[in-house]
């Protein structure tokens, strides 16, 4: 499967990681890993992510699976 770095909202993305879990879940589970890497989330909150944003932007996903891997 092929995935593409565009603008995803938060749960859009987090389901494409975690599928079998409801979208609450889903979010809550992405924030962890996101949490895990602390250098993730300085890079994304300097190009401007924010806990209020309702989506990542193109350039934010591209740092998420770098880190993570593809959903």
């Amino acid at each position: 499967m092929f995935f593409e770095i565009r603008t995803y909202g938060k749960g859009e993305l987090a389901q494409l990681y975690c599928p079998n879990v409801t979208i609450g879940a889903a979010r809550k589970k992405l924030k962890v890993w996101m949490n895990y890497y602390p250098n993730l989330m300085d890079e994304l909150r300097s190009i401007g992510y924010s806990d209020v944003s309702r989506s990542f932007t193109p350039a934010q996903v591209k740092l998420i699976v770098d880190a993570l891997g593809e959903p």
